[in-house]
């Protein structure tokens, strides 16, 4: 394409190539202006048959410093010689190398071909591609546009060139010039946009970047929220529940308050959300078994922190009671905990020696074991049969808001049956049905206990419900939050738990 008139072609590759180069500019940026981006995470949970390269490079404190502000610096400058036509094959060069890395760090090998998010395919992902375009872009010779076209400001002695007949001819800089130079302002437009984005608090996706919040909400903290112990993992008394994220409403009569949720709680969204919730203090999330992959990536791909129980149930359908247990364990949660929907149904089938396998499978993988249950009468069963788990979750709420049921109307297992739709009965509005039985019960349980459900999905205030719980036993509570809500609930949270007056039930966690 040397000295070639301008081309569709030739414009179609300068553009890829200016496209490129604007990307990882701002990943670079979004990167330097973060203040604490590291790669940490991202090399210790790389996956793939390199990931022990990878974990050396973030086993080693001085190792990973060089490794962030080449990765930080390398983006940056590698886009500023392809968007300004710079060197161009050498930044082609070097920015596929680095793609390439990033490619290795996270292979799409040996997975679902269906299940991948976006961007994230089988074998061919994001990066594959983008490595792909500029090792084309190194084959194909192009002069560029941008600072190439400094030579148009050289002394006019400088502006000549040699004939094949020997002749030293001026050569016409001005238009070339001109040209060339446009990319200059277009730089300074999408830079601006891109310092307006990263403080605004965009996400940083090319590889495992700090996720953004907006800070403000932060100052109005109270102070550092308390923890607890579960096993060998330290828990702040306030835990994350799952429910929003996961699309669990338990809205009543209202039938869209799910899609409501599945709406709002993106993946951009939950990310924002858990990210907050670690800066407020809450260390951990407890979540419904479909959120794991989320969780997983997260955890992985963006170095999200947070502690992660997930709940897993038994397969009735195939009859493998370990199956989600082992399915848990591949997406790298934290603690694995019955699920209360399948302790209460196999308490209601007589098949509880199912649950005592289960806790034990999942100590015996070394992780620490809860049981939850909706119906305080399932845990009783267990105990009664010598199944006590690392820990119970139990729902936790007074029966004293407007829309709970009639005490004489209650069942034991109703939120299991869930078939009794009529007036004046239970119609997804109760979920702890005899709140003074869970509270003797947890009175006399000498393992720390999770209380969920404070809320009656949300029909109790976080003052009144949190004070509820804590007071008559509770060591954490489990609460589904927005983002919106995290900090207001955490000094709440704070507050009570300062403030306990009539609890008469130790710690035991």
């Amino acid at each position: 394409m040397k000295n070639l008139p301008v081309t569709p072609a030739k414009i179609i590759i300068t553009v890829l190539r200016m496209g490129i180069g604007w990307h990882f500019i701002f990943e670079g940026i979004l990167k330097i202006l973060s203040g604490n981006w590291t790669a940490n995470a991202y090399l210790a949970n790389s996956t793939g048959f390199l990931s022990g390269f990878y974990q050396f490079l973030a086993s080693s404190p001085a190792l990973l410093k060089v490794v962030d502000v080449l990765n930080m610096y390398g983006l940056l400058l590698i886009g500023l010689a392809l968007f300004l036509g710079i060197v161009i094959r050498f930044a082609t060069m070097a920015g596929a190398l680095l793609l390439m890395l990033y490619y290795f760090a996270y292979p799409p090998f040996g997975i679902s071909i269906f299940s991948i998010g976006e961007g994230y395919r089988y074998i061919v992902d994001k990066n594959l591609i983008e490595a792909v375009a500029l090792l084309l872009l190194f084959f194909i010779p192009e002069k560029g546009y941008g600072f190439y076209a400094l030579k148009g400001l050289l002394p006019d002695r400088l502006k000549r060139k040699t004939t094949q007949e020997g002749q030293v001819v001026p050569i016409n800089t001005r238009r070339e010039t001109l040209k060339n130079m446009a990319a200059l302002p277009l730089l300074g437009v999408m830079g601006w946009g891109a310092f307006k984005i990263q403080s605004e608090g965009e996400v940083d996706v090319m590889s495992g970047a700090t996720i953004k919040v907006n800070a403000s909400a932060l100052t109005d903290l109270k102070g550092e929220l308390p923890r607890g112990k579960l096993g060998n993992h330290e828990i702040s008394r306030l835990v994350l529940g799952g429910n929003l994220i996961g699309g669990w409403s338990h809205g009543r009569d209202l039938i869209y308050t799910s899609s409501l949720f599945k709406a709002y709680n993106t993946e951009k969204k939950i990310y924002e959300t858990l990210e907050l919730a670690q800066k407020a203090g809450i260390n951990t999330i407890n979540i419904g078994f479909p959120s794991n992959p989320v969780l997983a990536k997260y955890k992985k791909v963006y170095g999200g922190k947070i502690q992660v129980i997930s709940q897993v149930g038994h397969n009735s359908d195939v009859g493998d009671i370990y199956e989600k247990i082992n399915q848990a364990i591949d997406h790298g949660v934290d603690i694995i905990q019955v699920i209360g929907n399948s302790c209460d149904s196999l308490v209601m089938d007589n098949q509880v020696d199912v649950i005592g396998k289960m806790i034990d499978k999942i100590r015996s993988q070394g992780y620490t074991a809860g049981l939850g249950a909706h119906a305080v009468q399932s845990l009783e069963t267990c105990k009664e049969n010598g199944i006590i788990p690392d820990y119970y979750m139990l729902t936790m709420h007074h029966d004293n808001y407007w829309s709970a049921h009639p005490y004489e109307n209650r069942r034991t297992f109703e939120v299991m049956e869930k078939s009794n739709r009529k007036y004046g009965s239970w119609n997804d509005n109760m979920w702890c049905t005899y709140p003074e039985k869970a509270v003797e019960f947890v009175k006399n349980s000498e393992i720390p206990v999770m209380g969920f459900k404070v809320l009656a999905a949300g029909a109790i205030y976080p003052k009144d419900g949190f004070k509820w719980a804590f007071e008559n036993g509770a060591d954490f509570i489990c609460v589904g939050m927005f983002d919106f809500q995290i900090v207001n609930d955490v000094n709440i949270a704070i507050d009570v738990l300062n403030s306990l007056s009539e609890r008469q039930r130790k710690w035991y966690a």
